[in-house]
């Protein structure tokens, strides 16, 4: 078995020295890597496993420049926030399999090549089923995919249907990441804000529910509940998507607020709160896009 990656803004440190991580669950260990690429188009030959754990900004733009890395035998591993993020792929992959994941981690690279992780650990994992390919045949592509993570000690979940993860913790990033991008505050204060603010964060993930119901996902209302109570429970928190703000990076808009819209629009529903979340994170992404 062999590793290699694609490195940008880190490139030089990693091909120098590798990959460091530092882990509260696994101790301390340099990353064995075979290769490490500027870029895609480096590449010269199809890899088994592509695992795509970038940002999902444009979605639509990071499947084609993975072609010469891919053969009809790649398996997609796609671990990213959002929805919807699976479409891009089949859509330039039509031949393929394509794992899809939900991640619950606390990892932070504090320095190029140095990866900080603490004990927050968790991943549910399941296909988004080709109806090209034999159901046998992509089962034994995860269940190789499974038995690596096992190997290195990661904690994770086999779904049946992997789709009802992805949509509840989008009813989670929906209301935070774009709350504590939009208002600069975490979220304890921001809901200790006003008394406006838990009712308008409940109404925001009750639609985003709604959206997923008729998308054929079986969520409950009971979960804009527990998610509240859930961040409740913790200290106040910031979102990858207010690091993303505060660094002048592109915002995760598509993926998390922009798909749900999206059928929101095509089943001809009436989202009020997440229209106008959606309509301000959408601004301040162009403020920020804009100045790059």
């Amino acid at each position: 078995m062999s590793l290699s990656v694609v490195a940008r803004s880190n490139y030089q440190q990693v091909k120098e020295h590798g990959l460091r991580i530092e882990s509260q669950n696994h101790g301390d260990h340099k990353v064995n890597i075979d290769q490490v690429y500027k870029s895609p188009d480096e590449i010269t030959s199809a890899f088994d496993y592509i695992v795509c754990t970038h940002k999902a900004v444009n979605p639509s733009k990071v499947p084609p420049i993975l072609k010469p890395a891919t053969n009809d035998n790649t398996t997609f591993v796609i671990i990213q926030n959002g929805v919807g993020n699976e479409e891009p792929f089949r859509t330039t992959f039509p031949n393929n399999t394509i794992i899809s994941c939900v991640t619950w981690v606390g990892a932070t690279q504090t320095s190029p090549g140095l990866i900080k992780h603490t004990k927050s650990e968790d991943m549910q994992m399941g296909l988004f089923p080709n109806p090209k390919l034999n159901s046998d045949l992509e089962q034994q592509r995860l269940n190789t995919f499974a038995t690596l993570l096992a190997t290195g000690q990661t904690i994770f979940q086999v779904e049946k249907d992997i789709q009802i993860k992805r949509w509840e913790k989008v009813v989670w990033n929906a209301a935070w990441n774009s709350i504590t991008t939009l208002t600069d505050v975490n979220t304890q204060d921001w809901l200790a804000s006003s008394p406006e603010a838990i009712p308008v964060t409940k109404h925001l993930m009750h639609e985003v529910i709604d959206i997923a119901i008729r998308c054929k996902v079986p969520l409950d209302h009971s979960l804009a509940d527990g998610l509240v109570d859930k961040i409740s429970a913790m200290p106040g928190i910031f979102s990858s998507m207010h690091t993303d703000m505060k660094e002048g990076r592109g915002l995760e808009v598509d993926v998390i607020l922009g798909y749900p819209m999206r059928m929101a629009k095509e089943l001809e529903m009436n989202v009020p709160v997440l229209s106008t979340i959606y309509a301000l994170t959408t601004a301040v992404n162009g403020r920020l896009t804009s100045c790059r």
